[in-house]
């Protein structure tokens, strides 16, 4: 990015907010509502696509392990591609030749997801999109196609929303261990300082305590703050997205006069397209009720007063394709967004697609299984809310990086509308007998008359008593399947 280029788009930044409804104060940003299709989307699908698909290897973060001494992914690389092998010399090894942007949505569409979210810029400084800011972009290097144009196209002409996130706060240190490593490499050739970032470090040793202390002590320059305020909205102005997502650094207290000038342009910027957008942070990167809180790979242990985000991925230990994932079963994920929607919020789900284009067979096992049960389930999580409570059952932490949580037998989650509760029994194989604490007839909370119960998606009927204790539901057989079931119960 040029000085000139910085200077006249933050004149242009100043000029929206001057003459904008919205200014950068928190007062001003929390008159902002909700946008209407966010609090109606319920389920959404985040897509984790860049160069580190290419290594495939441990995680998304490829591209700051290789330089650290000590972890197998340093370990990896030089095995397979030598000490000399950079990060650049993966992006021409990203071809993309199989990515069919018209598939890609009919694979998203299935899964019953209302938006979908492309990682705009992950931490590696690579622009999956089309940029006047730097070169390094998949339109000008790589595929050499607009990834993000050409997937909005497909997804917002089959009905998706259309979004994306940017990670580039934290492309300013990501990749800093390639001045310590005490090998020559790339990260420090000033040739390549706009791809590799300023590559900003305190530490002088290389190994795995340095590497996971990542950016503490670390201040981003005000030289950087601006350019990560120009490039969001750069990204929101060539894309147009109904909504943006930014990960965890812009949290620092650094970023937030930023922050607010980005949320102030942006937001102002949808009234003149017409849309509703929303904007998705972590932590206390933004005050509250100015956009939407989002908790990663974990959840709340209430209902929220406000609409949040909770996201996860199918694999556990990465957000990207790898040969080494390990995935969730699809009632695991079913059991997630259950979680979610009862507690008030909207659940992202992560897919990453292999370096080609293609989605692996268990990620399109996942979403075959969850889009049949969405659709046989969509009258209880669609055009419904929060019940009284959550849900019953074990009881689980709250807070991000928790969802290593097991669902028993008596765990369920609850939805509601006009004159009826839904149940929803968590893990329900090889059971007839369902007890619900939650709705037994001397409970303070529950006091309707039921007038009948049913099995949703079979329409069964389904016998029933209440007593001092629980609600008692007994089927004609037991449940042979492992994805979680849903009981209408229909009340007055």
């Amino acid at each position: 990015m040029t000085e000139k280029q910085m200077n006249d788009y933050l004149l242009q930044i100043d000029e929206v907010i001057k003459n904008g409804k919205y200014k950068d104060e928190w007062e001003s940003l929390a008159e902002y509502p909700v946008a209407k299709w966010y609090k109606e989307a319920k389920l959404g699908i985040f897509i984790h696509w860049g160069i580190y698909s290419v290594p495939a290897f441990l995680s998304e973060w490829y591209c700051r392990m290789m330089y650290y001494k000590g972890n197998p992914c340093r370990w990896h690389h030089v095995l397979k591609y030598g000490k000399k092998f950079n990060y650049r010399d993966f992006i021409p090894m990203f071809k993309a030749e199989k990515f069919n942007a018209d598939e890609w949505a009919e694979f998203i569409k299935s899964s019953g997801a209302k938006f979908v979210m492309p990682v705009g810029e992950h931490h590696d400084g690579f622009k999956m999109y089309d940029s006047d800011l730097n070169e390094w972009t998949s339109v000008n290097m790589g595929p050499k196609r607009d990834i993000l144009g050409e997937l909005k196209a497909a997804c917002e002409k089959t009905g998706i929303i259309f979004s994306t996130s940017s990670h580039r706060a934290e492309h300013f240190w990501f990749l800093n261990g390639g001045s310590t490593l005490g090998i020559k490499n790339e990260t420090q050739d000033e040739k390549y300082r706009e791809f590799y970032g300023e590559c900003r470090n305190i530490h002088k040793r290389n190994n795995l305590f340095t590497m996971l202390k990542q950016e503490h002590g670390i201040e981003p320059t005000e030289e950087w703050l601006k350019d990560w305020l120009v490039s969001s909205c750069d990204l929101i102005d060539r894309y147009q997205p109904s909504s943006l997502f930014f990960d965890w650094w812009v949290s620092y207290k650094a970023f937030r006069p930023y922050m607010k000038k980005f949320l102030a342009y942006y937001y102002n910027r949808s009234l003149e397209w017409g849309k509703e957008v929303c904007v998705y942070y972590k932590s206390d990167a933004v005050m509250y009720n100015c956009a939407i809180f989002d908790r990663e790979r974990g959840q709340l242990e209430n209902i929220s007063p406000y609409i949040w985000q909770g996201e996860t991925s199918t694999a556990y230990n990465a957000w990207s394709y790898c040969t080494t994932n390990h995935f969730k079963k699809p009632e695991i994920v079913a059991c997630n967004l259950l979680d979610v929607i009862s507690k008030n919020g909207c659940f992202v789900l992560n897919l990453g697609p292999k370096a080609d284009g293609t989605f692996c067979a268990e990620e399109k096992h996942i979403i075959s299984e969850l889009g049949k049960w969405t659709k046989q389930n969509e009258e209880a999580i669609w055009g419904t809310q929060p019940y009284k409570v959550f849900g019953e059952g074990k009881k689980q932490k709250g807070g991000s990086f928790t969802e290593h949580f097991s669902y028993t037998s008596k765990d369920y989650r609850f939805t509601c509308k006009t004159g009826v509760v839904y149940a929803f029994a968590l893990k329900p194989a090889g059971k007839d007998r369902f007890r619900i604490k939650s709705l037994a007839d001397t409970m303070d909370l529950f006091h309707c008359v039921i007038k009948n119960v049913s099995v949703l998606g079979t329409g069964e009927s389904v016998d029933f008593s209440q007593n001092g204790k629980y609600l008692s539901l007994k089927l004609s057989k037991e449940i042979t399947g492992t994805m979680p079931i849903c009981f209408k119960i229909e009340v007055d």
